[in-house]
């Protein structure tokens, strides 16, 4: 086979119409050998080619009779010095790390580990060949007809993002063809769609794509890492969720997936894991970077180099104080926006790729390349603002241009509606946007993500249903997962008969969404909540990749009003800009304030009464004519003036509404009356509120 000089960059395998040219980076390697198999079913090498040109580290060869469809790996020689940070074996076969496509997936066996059976993880090595059973990468033809697609570029405040998995959104899918249930094109197919508009549904964040591994412990008890958290490659789409045709299919089904949701208008954010990968802590498999330089693509103990920093949880950590994992995550975040025609990042543990040496640091050099980036800087970007190490919390700290999952938002929407004494204050400063957290740095509301549930967690079902968690299913005696429930389930756990604590569930659903469309900031759903999906109490169905997490699509009468009231619930806030605001609520104007804080009898709270723990009872009036803000064209921005009244205690009570002079107030929204049609209600005798229950009323014009 001929072997030309080749170049260093691109970095990984890049066909240009003639031949392909292939680069790895490693610096400590003494040797790289590129292996080129004929099939998956291989079980070896069709022939290994050393790689003689080095440059900056960067190994590097171009094959002029090499074309898209040919699976590789390679052999990487260097020292086996775990002592000293390095884990080379040459008999292992790895993965590029910048695989655009995996040609074959792993097949768990025990050659996929670099050190001997029965070792502390150290050695010796274990020298059986891993050939038949390391996953191999593909080399790809990147052309695709895109045709007309433009991103949609949705502004922030006028977003809605809908988590979800794309196996479990439509693996249940009656209108879905069956082929296509549980795929990236089951995702673009036309039911599916077609729920997300009707929905009012702005985004998808999609739990990971990127290609991951089973954990070896999953494997061995016949489970499967079904959420996706454990990548094994930054470039290469899952195959799991392309399994109709060959590899290569999943690349070419993502986009067409993308284009489909571009069509409807709906951004494609991917949730992405930067701070770890797959090969877990020392006990894990050379499936990668570990075998092509453990030393520089990971985060090593100081003065114990054979063991991992591990800020996640997972039993290692991505070395982001290396220029070239920089660029590698830099490379893979640019290859989703320009040839996937992604619109954002959710980072998983964002905390995790700020910290410098130990502790978190709002300006790392992971902030600094993204803000200066000319294309990543210019997508959606959420942080998950936390991660398992010491001051790993970090809500708020993000510097400008991030948005953030508000953790704190979550939690006292949760505790009001539980009816927790003094939650008052921080509601009314969560319902605002979160000044506190986001406006002392320049950021605006939608720096906010709030949410109530997500899919780390109890769905929306199963919060209002469960106050413990049950994950026996897990298989880890129902250790794992939070510990127990911030809702209320009307003192029974689980199931039950009675009518009234029924109805009082789905209640509180109701106040829970109703919450997140009139608060400022970004609304983000768990994917199947607007149905009732269940998780039967498991609050870490991280494993369970069956009807336990997917998402029911058909369902009971009960479920179907719910669903109906969501629709109703995001179409109110579609249509009021107060609701949508770019600025943070409390912002006076001369002649109006924007927002007033109302006790039950119609009178301002007072600092007496937010003090006051026992009150349970809130009235927002929003005015709509005192929003301050401008629309593109540089005119006033105008809308409805709404009041919202929040009971989150156990009791009725009784509000008395603003006057309104020659206006009148129609009731719009009630979560004790969710099938009302709007009607007219008289402002001159107190209106009675059940307990925890809310309602929204618009003013209306009189002619």
């Amino acid at each position: 086979m001929r072997v030309w000089r080749g170049a260093p960059y691109p970095l990984g395998a890049t066909w240009d119409g003639a031949g392909v040219n292939f680069a790895l980076f490693s610096e400590h390697a003494t040797g790289v050998q590129l292996c080129l198999f004929d099939s998956a079913d291989a079980r070896s090498e069709r022939i290994c080619i050393a790689l003689t040109e080095r440059t900056d580290f960067i190994w590097h060869a171009y094959l002029p009779d090499v074309a898209p469809g040919q699976l590789y790996g390679y052999r990487v020689s260097g020292p086996w010095d775990p002592a000293n940070g390095h884990r080379f074996n040459r008999a292992k076969v790895l993965l590029d790390p910048y695989a655009k496509v995996i040609g074959r997936d792993i097949r768990w066996h025990p050659s996929l580990f670099a050190y001997a059976a029965g070792s502390d993880g150290d050695g010796p090595m274990e020298l059986t060949d891993s050939a038949p059973h390391a996953p191999l990468a593909g080399v790809v033809d990147p052309s695709f007809d895109w045709g007309p697609d433009r991103p949609p570029l949705r502004p922030w405040q006028d977003t809605v993002i809908y988590e979800l998995h794309v196996k479990g959104f439509s693996q249940l899918h009656p209108h879905v063809p069956p082929p296509l249930r549980g795929t990236y094109l089951g995702l673009a197919s036309e039911p599916a769609v077609a729920h997300l508009k009707a929905l009012g549904v702005t985004a998808v964040e999609l739990m990971p794509v990127h290609e991951h591994a089973d954990e070896w412990t999953l494997a061995q008890r016949g489970l499967t890492n079904y959420w996706g958290y454990n990548t094994l490659s930054y470039f290469a789409p899952a195959l799991r969720f392309a399994p109709l045709g060959t590899p290569l299919d999943a690349a070419l089904e993502f986009k067409i997936m993308v284009r489909a949701l571009h069509e409807a208008g709906i951004e494609v954010l991917l949730d992405v894991v930067y701070n770890h990968t797959a090969e877990n802590d020392h006990f894990g498999p050379s499936l990668s970077m570990r075998g092509i330089d453990n030393a520089s693509y990971y985060r090593l103990r100081p003065g114990l180099r054979s063991r991992y920093e591990d800020f996640t949880g997972t039993g290692n950590t991505l070395n982001m104080q290396s220029p070239h994992v920089l660029k590698l995550v830099m490379d893979s975040l640019r290859y989703w926006v320009l040839e996937m025609h992604v619109d954002g990042f959710r980072f998983d543990l964002a905390s995790a790729l700020a910290r410098e040496l130990y502790s978190v640091d709002r300006l790392s050099a992971f902030f600094d390349v993204i803000a200066q980036d000319p294309v990543i800087s210019q997508v959606k970007l959420i942080a998950e603002p936390w991660d398992v190490g010491e001051g790993g919390y970090q809500v708020g700290q993000f510097p400008p241009g991030w948005t953030e999952w508000n953790g704190r938002y979550r939690d006292a929407v949760r505790r009001f509606w539980r009816g927790d004494p003094g939650t008052l204050p921080e509601l009314a400063t969560r319902l605002a946007g979160s000044s506190d957290l986001y406006g002392l740095s320049g950021r605006s509301p939608h720096a906010s993500v709030n949410f109530v549930t997500a899919h780390d967690g109890f769905t929306l079902a199963d919060l209002t249903a469960y106050n413990e968690k049950h994950n026996e299913a897990n298989g880890e005696d129902n250790r794992d997962g939070e510990s127990n429930n911030l809702s209320w389930n009307g003192g029974v756990e689980g199931a039950t008969d009675d009518p009234a604590i029924l109805e009082l569930r789905r209640r509180q659903r109701r106040n829970f969404v109703l919450t997140l469309a009139i608060s400022q900031g970004v609304p983000m759903f768990s994917g199947g909540d607007e149905m009732g999906r269940s998780q039967r109490g498991n609050n870490n169905a991280y494993c369970q990749d069956s009807e336990l997490s997917w998402t029911p699509w058909v369902i009971p009468p009960e479920e179907q009003q719910f669903l109906a009231f969501v629709r109703r619930v995001l179409a109110l806030r579609r249509s009021q800009p107060v609701l949508r605001r770019r600025t943070f609520l409390g912002r006076q104007r001369s002649d109006a304030p924007d927002v007033r804080w109302l006790r039950c009898d119609g009178a301002d709270m007072t600092e007496e009464d937010w003090n006051d723990a026992g009150r349970q009872a809130l009235g927002v009036l929003l005015d709509g004519e005192a929003i301050g803000e401008t629309n593109a064209r540089g005119y006033p921005i105008v809308g409805d003036t709404l009041l919202i009244l929040l009971n989150g205690g156990a009791e009725p009570a009784a509000f008395k509404l603003p006057r309104l002079a020659a206006d009148t107030w129609v009731r719009t929204i009630d979560t004790a009356d969710p099938t009302a049609d709007p009607d007219e209600v008289p402002d001159d005798a107190p209106w009675p509120i059940p307990g925890r229950s809310a309602v929204v009323f618009t003013r209306r014009r009189r002619s």
